[in-house]
């Protein structure tokens, strides 16, 4: 079947073709980024259709039993959710577990509820490089909300901007300190700080440190607030989508230039990202074919510099 009816049927509702589509996507199947390009994607005109959520932060932080909590409260609201959590992949097998879904089984039976575990394949910034194109689909297919899982891998987690329009940072007491909050590019990034967890030693300490830490950068008219939550106990949870809410309506308004900004340098790099990627095969596919090239590069007798040529 042609990409563009695989596709055509995914946005009619058939929640099967919506998987292969996806897989689709995930393979670069030929024919694929055509369909999609004449999709009617409602996030390209702004913010808001969907709503879409990024949830980031530290492994260990709960922010999977975090997007359980955000699923349950929004189809409260009789809102239909979409969840793409991002695992990482293994460098040596290439595999991942893919395992984020099993905190959220009890959805399983919901229709107006779709999961979709993504291994990263070995893409940095803590998204697969084909989430882009799959929150399209997702929206395509009229989702109200759909929340983004990233892999959790602390320092480099910053491509998540760049697809939410929401980018909520959950930290929890263990997540060390302020400064390695810094350091990870996590104040830049948050639109909301959670601090998870919340019924543990520190956790009111850490707020305050947040809480100081964005007194003193004062650069955006969205002051970052953080929210105190334990997401095992569904509390504070309601909080954070309140919150989550009005940061959308302030992207909608006086944060529109802000918005604009991210979209358009998350199409830049997925631009360099696509370059790279074809590079990378091209390359690895002339390496491959030349046996005694590849043994130089393995012993170190040819490097990295000079496998590439002068600049």
């Amino acid at each position: 079947m042609l990409a563009e009816d695989v596709v055509a049927r995914a946005i009619a509702g058939e929640r099967r073709w919506l998987a292969r589509a996806i897989t689709l996507i995930e393979q670069r199947a030929g024919g694929v980024t055509a369909a999609l390009s004449q999709v009617k994607v409602r996030r390209r005109r702004g913010p808001g259709a969907p709503h879409v959520v990024g949830v980031t932060g530290p492994p260990g932080a709960g922010k999977s039993t975090f997007v359980d909590g955000l699923v349950t409260f929004a189809r409260t609201e009789g809102r239909r959710v979409a969840v793409i959590a991002v695992d990482p992949s293994s460098p040596f097998s290439g595999g991942a577990i893919l395992g984020d879904r099993i905190r959220m089984e009890h959805h399983a039976a919901d229709d107006g509820v779709f999961i979709r575990s993504l291994s990263s394949r070995g893409h940095l910034g803590g998204l697969s490089g084909a989430t882009s194109e799959i929150v399209d689909l997702l929206d395509a297919c009229g989702f109200d909300l759909v929340l983004v899982e990233t892999v959790g891998v602390g320092q480099s987690e910053l491509a998540v901007i760049e697809v939410a329009d929401t980018a909520v940072v959950v930290l929890t007491p263990e997540s060390g300190d302020t400064v390695q909050t810094m350091k990870a590019g996590l104040l830049e990034i948050a639109d909301v700080f959670v601090v998870n967890k919340d019924d543990r030693p520190g956790a009111p300490a850490l707020v305050r440190a947040l809480e100081s830490m964005i007194e003193l950068d004062g650069v955006s008219s969205w002051r970052v607030p953080v929210c105190s939550a334990c997401a095992r106990d569904r509390r504070g949870v309601d909080e954070v989508a309140a919150v989550a809410a009005r940061h959308l309506a302030w992207c909608l308004g006086e944060g529109r230039d802000n918005w604009q900004r991210r979209r358009g340098d998350g199409r830049v790099r997925r631009a360099l990202d696509r370059v790279a990627e074809v590079a990378r095969a091209a390359a690895w596919a002339k390496l491959g074919s030349d046996s005694a090239a590849l043994e130089a590069v393995r012993t170190g007798e040819v490097g990295p510099d000079a496998l590439v040529g002068p600049s």
